[in-house]
């Protein structure tokens, strides 16, 4: 006689064919010792006991015998018709009995329970060919939150059996080459987790397959806004080696799931909350040590999911990573350059991507480029539009796109994480993927004919050849198959010239911390108030643009710290009719520069905002900030700001304004600029040397004088550091003395410095050096503490 429920006690991971994958898992977790929600399982020998007593196997063979599940229309039907026979049919008695008596143990009594007894549960499928180390069959069948009350459960789990038989399920089975009559399903039953906040980790990075990264995704609220790529959620990348956090990103959140009464309702954030990170840093390191704990038990790369209910972490799911395959970037991408776009004529010439309009900028989940014509997918009902070659955009995908995903050439969302469902599915199916762009739907239009370049995230109007134009792996952070130094402390490159973007992309670099305005200013070869005079104020905007959108595109998500231009009076004077507009110093370093000159004359530094505007917007750029050089007093900084707003760019969580912290005055009040609203600080370790020692580094006579790692130097670096991380305030440092002096290096590491920006010669030597001193720091704090 078959049994129809297990405990989670009584299983593991070799009980697939009674438990499917997610039951077999959620048992093996548990007796491993992980938390785990107490609960049990309806058996798949449950499954078909009811199947074949009512029948509905001959409605199955029926029905999907020979169906071609190409075509939408015939796939659904063949859906609805086995759906509606196992919905009408009368579960078992003996099933149902002992279905309510698990589910009365469950609440802690033998008898029917009171309705306060009554505990809220999670009812969720299990194939039997599901979360498979070579096909994850993820989120193919339904889950129900927040159940409570037999009748309501037995109820669900008779709609979780039916879900065996969606469209997308069908469709998964038969390109999988699985027979429908041996795949039964098994139905969970867990106590419900009313989390906080909720989301997906994987123990390797799954674009990159990079295995010494953890990475976390996460949003306030019950996980199926995360899983279902509902809500973009916050990053956290952790180190598999040392457990330190190498990147968090919070995104903004205004809705999220909830219990509501007996049932689950989308419900604003409190707006206070929306901009803020959802785990705190304990609880990022404690999910990533189960993560590693996970892994190492199962002995392959995981895919987990999880909840946080009051300050208790629980893990309610994990799978084998199924896209664990080493992409060669360069390789794939000749591959999907030299093929022909599907589902449009490809033009003779393509457009080169210099020449080409960036539409939107979203996160590159799934690597490659495809070129096609856009379908916007509002509905399900709508996915019948997706031809092959078609670039699929919707608002967000989920399984039931599988189908459609499946005939697309690439794939583009409003909303999602590189860990949500779709991007796993994408990967999956080796399909370019862009998520996250938050409004493909309202710019895009059905049927223009667009190019996808995942690997930057990045969607160009037209058809665009980009063999010479991009290289590969940029976005994703992909460096050579040697093994990367790692480092908490963030690496970022400072560059002068755009056109040496593409080349130091592909370094392991974090992105750019100092972008100079000068080159492109003197490329242009004009002073810019020469060309107001004369009405030509756009061929310095768009001189100015032009080098921006050539540095963002190259490094995809990573931020480009845009720093306006700081030319000196002599400097600006060298330009083509600067003579007229520049006044005599006698000493331009101190002079009429930075900050100081965009309050007094505002007009040059509206058109470099402009410029920053139009990257940003027009070309959908969200990875470009603005940083403020000399700054000397509080007052010069909050005009600048409002100008700064008054040009429509906003303080938010992909638009920072920081300022360069090179004089003392800066120093001495950090806290105060914090408060007026500086988002970071980069501290210019040359400048501030010189003026706090009051030493012209270019004077040979006194140039000996001239130290980064004099007290006084080095006072003033842990004091802006400590002052500005009272405030959330990030603080780099842009100089060659961390890579020249490992000492300085190690100071800077024990101050906790969040990043350090160094020249393109240096990436690698740096990032050792800045290793090395975090591992001193380590030892030093861990003999401390021992003693």
């Amino acid at each position: 006689m078959a049994k129809h429920i297990y405990w989670f006690q009584e299983l593991d991971r070799t009980s697939l064919a009674v438990a499917g994958g997610k039951g077999a898992n959620l048992a093996e977790m548990t007796n491993a010792g992980f938390p785990v929600p107490e609960g049990f399982m309806v058996s798949s020998e449950a499954y078909f006991e009811f199947v074949r007593g009512a029948g509905i196997d001959n409605v199955i063979r029926e029905q999907c015998g020979s169906l071609d599940v190409q075509d939408t229309l015939v796939l659904n039907a063949a859906s609805e018709a086995v759906k509606k026979a196992i919905l009408s049919a009368e579960m078992p008695s003996d099933i149902r009995v002992d279905i309510i008596r698990a589910y009365n143990k469950l609440c802690g009594t033998d008898l029917m329970p009171a309705p306060s007894q009554e505990v809220l549960v999670a009812v969720r499928s299990s194939a039997t060919a599901e979360d498979l180390p070579e096909a994850s069959f993820a989120g193919q069948q339904e889950t129900y939150l927040n159940i409570r009350g037999a009748d309501k459960l037995v109820e669900a789990v008779r709609q979780c059996w039916a879900s065996l038989f969606g469209a997308r399920a069908i469709y998964y089975r038969q390109e999988q080459h699985f027979d429908h009559m041996k795949v039964g399903i098994a139905v969970v039953i867990q106590r419900m987790v009313q989390s906080r906040s909720a989301g997906v980790m994987f123990s390797i990075d799954p674009v990159t397959n990079d295995t010494s990264k953890i990475i976390i995704e996460g949003a306030y609220g019950l996980g199926e806004a995360v899983v279902s790529g509902s809500v973009t959620p916050d990053r956290y990348v952790v180190d598999k080696g040392s457990m330190s956090i190498l990147e968090k990103n919070a995104t903004h959140q205004d809705k999220m799931i909830v219990k509501v009464g007996d049932e689950d309702k989308w419900i604003d954030v409190p707006e206070a909350d929306r901009e803020k990170f959802k785990l705190s840093d304990r609880e990022v390191i404690q999910l990533a040590r189960y993560g590693k704990a996970i892994e190492e038990h199962y002995g392959f790369p995981q895919d987990m999911e999880w909840a946080v209910e009051e300050d208790r972490v629980y893990i309610v799911q994990s799978r084998a990573v199924t896209t664990m395959k080493k992409i060669d970037a360069e390789r794939a991408s000749e591959k999907a350059e030299k093929m022909p776009a599907k589902g449009t004529a490809k033009p003779v010439e393509a457009i080169s991507a210099d020449e080409a309009k960036v539409l939107l900028q979203g996160f590159g989940a799934s690597p490659g480029i495809a070129s096609g014509n856009v379908r916007i997918v509002a509905d399900l009902k709508e996915l019948y539009k997706v031809k092959d070659g078609d670039i699929l955009v919707t608002a967000m995908t989920s399984p039931d796109f599988v189908p459609a995903m499946k005939r697309a050439a690439g794939i583009v969302t409003d909303e999602g994480g590189m860990t949500c469902h779709a991007a796993i599915v994408s990967r999956e199916l080796g399909i370019p993927c862009i998520v996250g762009t938050r409004k493909a739907t309202a710019l895009l239009e059905d049927g223009e004919a667009v190019t996808v370049d995942a690997r930057h995230g990045v969607v160009y109007q037209g058809i665009v050849a980009l063999e010479e134009a991009l290289k590969p792996a940029a976005a994703t952070g992909v460096v050579s198959a040697a093994a990367p130094v790692v480092t908490g402390t963030k690496i970022y490159v400072n560059l002068a010239e755009p056109d040496l973007a593409e080349k130091v992309a592909v370094e392991n670099v974090d992105g750019v911390g100092l972008l100079r305005a000068e080159f492109m200013i003197a490329g242009i070869g004009k002073h810019p108030k020469w060309l107001i005079k004369q009405g030509r104020q756009e061929e310095f905007v768009d001189a100015v643009a032009r080098g921006l959108r050539k540095v963002c595109a190259a490094f995809g998500t990573r931020p480009v710290v845009y720093r306006a231009t700081d030319f000196k009076t002599n400097e600006y004077k060298s330009l083509e009719g600067g003579a007229e507009f520049e006044p005599h110093e006698e000493n331009p370093m101190i002079g009429y520069r930075g900050c100081f000159r965009y309050i007094k004359d505002p007009e040059v530094f509206k058109l470099e905002l402009e410029a920053v505007k139009r990257v940003r917007e027009q070309y959908g750029m969200h990875n470009l900030w603005l940083m403020i050089p000399v700054v000397r007093t509080l007052h010069e900084f909050k005009v600048c700001k409002e100008l700064v707003e008054e040009a429509g760019l906003h303080r938010s969580r992909d638009f920072k304004l920081g300022i360069m912290c090179e004089v003392p005055s800066t120093v001495i009040l950090a806290e105060e600029f914090c408060k007026a609203g500086a988002d970071f600080f980069s501290i210019g370790s040359n400048d501030l040397t010189q003026l706090t020692l009051g030493v012209d580094r270019d004077n040979p006579v006194v140039a000996e004088d001239f130290d980064e790692r004099d007290p006084a130097v080095l006072r003033s670096v842990k004091h802006v550091i400590e002052a500005c991380h009272k405030y959330g305030v990030k603080v780099s440092i842009c100089g060659q003395a961390p890579s020249v002096y490992r000492e300085f290096a190690e100071k800077l590491v024990e101050y906790g410095i969040d990043s350090i920006s160094v020249n393109p010669d240096v990436i690698d030597q740096t990032r050792r050096i800045v290793a090395s001193a975090e591992q001193r720091v380590l030892l030093k704090a861990a003999r401390e503490k021992q003693a």
